[in-house]
C-alpha cells in the first residue's frame, strides 16, 4: 500500500527501513548525577547527521530518564522528526497535544520494570486507546500502538482508529533457533495484516547489531526504533559511528 505521509515517513513495501533511534540511555547518564550533560538535544543532532531519520524518547510517569524539558527542547528543534512513546494516561495526553511531537507511540508502562516488557493490550481497553488516538490525532498528531504481534491485536488497533502500529520484538530477540524463526513468523503474519489494513508497520525492543537483519529484511517494515544497543555501543566507539554502523545494517537489510 502506498505510503499516505511521504513527507514524515519514507519506508514501506518498495523501499528500505528508516531508523529511528531512542535516546533515552543518554538522559538515564544525566539522570544518574543530576547534571546538565550529557544533553539529549545534543545526542539528537549527533544521531541525525549520523543518518538517524527519527528520535524517539520515552517520557515515563516517574521520569526516571527524559524529563519534560528535554522533550520542550527536542520539540522545537528544526528538522527533527520527533517520535514520543507514552503511556495512555490524561497527563501524557495533554503533554503531547502542547508539545507537538511529529509522532506518538501508547506503550504500556510499569514503574516497577526496568524497560518496557511487552506489547500494549489494546484488545482489553480500546475504549481508553481509542479516547486517546483521538485527543492526540485531534492535533494532526500521526498516533502509533506498541504491539505484540498477534493478529487479534492487530485487529483491535485497526478498530482503535490509530496510523501505525510498532511490533514489539523482544520475544524475536531474545530467542534463538527454531523458537526465533517462530517469533520471526509471528512478527510477518501480524506485518501482512497490519499493512491489509492500511497501517504502517515499525518494530522495536531488544534489536541489536547481531539480531536486526531479518527484521530490517521484512517486507513492508517502515522504521525501526532502537536505542540500548546503539548507547551502550557508543560508550566504546561514540555516537556517530555507532549510528552509523546501524544505519548501514537497517539501510542495507542486515546484510
Amino acid at each position: 500500500m502506498p505510503n499516505p505521509w511521504p513527507a514524515l515517513f519514507r519506508g514501506g513495501d518498495n523501499s528500505v527501513a528508516l531508523l529511528g533511534v531512542n535516546i533515552d540511555h543518554v538522559a538515564t547518564v544525566r539522570q544518574a548525577r543530576r547534571a546538565k550533560v550529557p544533553d539529549v538535544l545534543f545526542a539528537a543532532r549527533v544521531a541525525l547527521k549520523a543518518g538517524a531519520d527519527s528520535i524517539t524518547v520515552h517520557l515515563r510517569e516517574d521520569r526516571r530518564h527524559i524529563q519534560d524539558m528535554d522533550l520542550s527542547r527536542l520539540s522545537k528543534e528544526t528538522g527533527l522528526r520527533l517520535n514520543l512513546e507514552m503511556a495512555a494516561t490524561e497527563e501524557m495526553v495533554r503533554i503531547a497535544r502542547v508539545t507537538h511531537p511529529h509522532s506518538v507511540c501508547l506503550v504500556p508502562e510499569k514503574r516497577q520494570e526496568l524497560t518496557t516488557e511487552g506489547g500494549l493490550d489494546v484488545m482489553g481497553q480500546i475504549s481508553r486507546v481509542r479516547g486517546a488516538f483521538q485527543k492526540i490525532s485531534a492535533k494532526g498528531i500521526k498516533v502509533s500502538l506498541f504491539i505484540d504481534a498477534d493478529l487479534n491485536q492487530v485487529s483491535a488497533a485497526k478498530d482503535a482508529g490509530v496510523d501505525m502500529v510498532e511490533f514489539h520484538t523482544g520475544a524475536f530477540a531474545e530467542a534463538s533457533g527454531e523458537v526465533r524463526a517462530m517469533e520471526l513468523k509471528k512478527i510477518v503474519d501480524a506485518s501482512a495484516l497490519a499493512r491489509r489494513f492500511g497501517l504502517l508497520v515499525n518494530a522495536g525492543h531488544g534489536l541489536d547489531y547481531e539480531n536486526v537483519g531479518p527484521i530490517a529484511r521484512l517486507e513492508g517494515i517502515n522504521e525501526l526504533n532502537i536505542g540500548f544497543a546503539i548507547i551502550a555501543r557508543a560508550l566504546f566507539v561514540g555516537l556517530e559511528p555507532a549510528v552509523r554502523e546501524m544505519k548501514t545494517l537497517v539501510s542495507g537489510g542486515g546484510s
